[in-house]
């Protein structure tokens, strides 16, 4: 009887046992779906997550469609997750079929892939309840170990009339010349021949030489983007985004004998265009960028009189709040200079080191040189002195003249062996500011010498050392003008040992001068005209950004005149007035 009974009991027992562990089982698998589905809720990038308690939890997502022209989004919270979703009872919810992404985010923009879209999850509309802060969504936090984190750009697919119909017109791009041959190789031009191979091995190599137009930067630059190992075509994981548009080659078609409303046509087409689309809404284009192959001036028309010079792009509102990189930057903030594209275009970076061993080893019987032709119309241009100071000093000076019907100036194995055989190169300012023969003369190893701070040191600074003494000479022009120098007696002067160092300073900046060949992967280890652009702009980008994290939208100023910002150290005079007003006079004439 006893031990039936302890039976029994024992039986009991183990019937106990196992409903405990059963039940300790089930609540455990309800506390990992519960924890489980509270960290989901907090990887929504673009939508603030509520959640709704009223005897039980529902995620619902309410759309942003707010939206902030030209300025800040209202601030996001410095939070945790845990203050980012907020608990809210007996609110009314409604119902919508329609998703409208954020239009305006931090970080890089806009709605990720991975995030559920609007006929996945429940859409509700809040009522009652203030907007919600946007929180920012940056993806640096996100990806550390990606080596492109902080530099993947979008580039758009624009409609084909903006660049791909312009080179299949590339006979009527400019007045007076064919530019299809130039438009050959990815825009490099044709490739440099010779009757003569033991000539041109001798002066230029054996590869890499293009005949390459110096308006021809907007193809050049497209073409190297397409190999740029950090695209995306996920626009909300850009930290900038290029607009293919061949500003100048539109414009150029148009500079004489049309009016202004077929030079601004298709300027405003594509800012319409642009405006409407989901990835200008993220910055207002503040992350847009795009390259001329003018000068800017040629995009800064002021006036709508027809007898006015170029268009009005750069003019334009929506332009205000984008990125110009041209061969020559103007007045305005919003602009940077690259370099002109020169007629070297490696494909290996064994090219690169080649040609540089080639400079230093090179004699230069001439103490300087000047390839151009004068200026008679303009006052204020120092040309004619200089070639004056240069005829007069034929020991010294080799002079290139480049007058209408010549076409040495054009040959580019005879430029380049006439810049390898001087120590300093002469660089006047002639149309504008800029020349593409300082780009030219530095490929050879050749001194810049610098008349007027516009031509350099105020244009490419992210490609020309800070410290301007480094690789170039600097002579006032109004020294020029009212006599007090001697161009030949001033380089004379110049230690050997400031020439030698000099030399290898110029010599050092040519892969930074150059843009490598589209069809290569690019080059190992130098960082080409091109990758220091980029580099450059991304820069600025995310300045910009954080800046506007922090509440300091810098609104108008993101484009603003500099009105001293050509003057010649010790005047008041406003160089940049009085040229482009010359500019605009010759070019009437024409």
């Amino acid at each position: 009887m006893a031990k039936s009974q302890w039976i029994a009991g024992g039986h009991k027992c183990h019937n106990q046992l196992w409903f405990v562990l059963t039940a300790s089982f089930l609540i455990f698998l309800v506390l990992i779906c519960a924890d489980y589905s509270s960290l989901n809720s907090g990887t929504n990038f673009n939508r603030v997550t509520y959640f709704f308690t009223d005897f039980a939890n529902v995620i619902v997502t309410q759309n942003q469609d707010q939206h902030y022209p030209n300025s800040l989004p209202p601030q996001a919270t410095d939070s945790r997750t845990s203050d980012q979703t907020k608990r809210i009872s007996n609110s009314s919810i409604t119902n919508t079929s329609s998703s409208t992404p954020a239009p305006y985010s931090f970080g890089h923009g806009r709605q990720p892939n991975n995030v559920t879209s609007s006929n996945e999850t429940q859409i509700a509309t809040v009522n009652n309840i203030p907007p919600p802060q946007a929180i920012p969504n940056t993806k640096h936090q996100v990806s550390d170990s990606d080596s492109c984190s902080g530099r993947y750009i979008y580039v758009y697919d624009l409609p084909k009339r903006f660049n791909q119909d312009l080179l299949k017109n590339c006979h009527s791009l400019q007045r007076w010349t064919d530019m299809c041959p130039y438009m050959s190789n990815m825009g490099l031009g044709p490739k440099i021949t010779e009757k003569s191979s033991k000539r041109r091995d001798r002066l230029l190599g054996a590869k890499g030489w293009f005949a390459t137009n110096q308006f021809s930067l907007e193809v050049i630059f497209h073409n190297r983007m397409k190999k740029y190992k950090c695209l995306t075509s996920d626009s909300s994981l850009a930290s900038a985004i290029f607009v293919p548009f061949y500003a100048g080659l539109d414009v150029g078609q148009y500079l004489w004998g049309y009016n202004t409303s077929i030079r601004d046509a298709s300027p405003l087409e594509l800012l319409k265009w642009l405006s409407n689309r989901p990835e200008w809404k993220t910055m207002w284009g503040k992350d847009h960028f795009l390259v001329g192959g003018r000068i800017a001036w040629d995009f800064r028309r002021q006036t709508d009189n027809d007898s006015d010079w170029g268009s009005k792009l750069m003019f334009l509102p929506e332009s205000k709040n984008m990125t110009l990189l041209s061969i020559e930057s103007s007045s305005w903030s919003n602009e940077q200079a690259i370099p002109y594209p020169t007629y070297f275009h490696p494909s290996k970076e064994s090219q690169v080191s080649e040609w540089q061993r080639r400079m230093r080893k090179r004699k230069r019987p001439y103490l300087f040189t000047f390839a151009g032709a004068p200026r008679p119309d303009y006052k204020e241009n120092i040309r004619e002195m200089i070639i004056s100071q240069c005829q007069s000093s034929t020991k010294h000076c080799r002079l290139v003249g480049c007058y209408h019907g010549a076409n040495k100036c054009d040959d580019p194995l005879y430029v380049m062996k006439v810049f390898q055989s001087s120590v300093f190169c002469l660089q006047p300012s002639g149309d504008s500011f800029t020349r593409r023969s300082i780009f030219d003369s530095i490929l050879a190893g050749c001194i810049p010498v610098f008349f007027h701070p516009g031509s350099a040191y105020v244009q490419y600074t992210w490609h020309f050392p800070s410290s301007s003494s480094k690789y170039s000479v600097f002579i006032s022009e109004n020294d020029i003008k009212e006599k007090k120098v001697m161009i030949n007696e001033t380089l004379l002067r110049v230690p050997k040992d400031e020439v030698l160092a000099m030399r290898e300073e110029v010599i050092r900046l040519i892969p930074k001068i150059i843009y490598a060949d589209p069809r290569a992967s690019g080059l190992e280890t130098f960082e080409d005209a091109f990758d220091i652009a980029i580099k450059g702009l991304l820069d600025k980008v995310e300045k910009t950004r954080r800046d506007m994290e922090e509440g300091k939208d810098p609104g108008n100023a993101f484009s603003l005149l500099n009105g001293t910002k050509f003057d010649l150290p010790g005047t008041k005079r406003n160089a940049r007035t009085v040229r482009m007003k010359e500019l605009q006079r010759q070019r009437n004439l024409m």
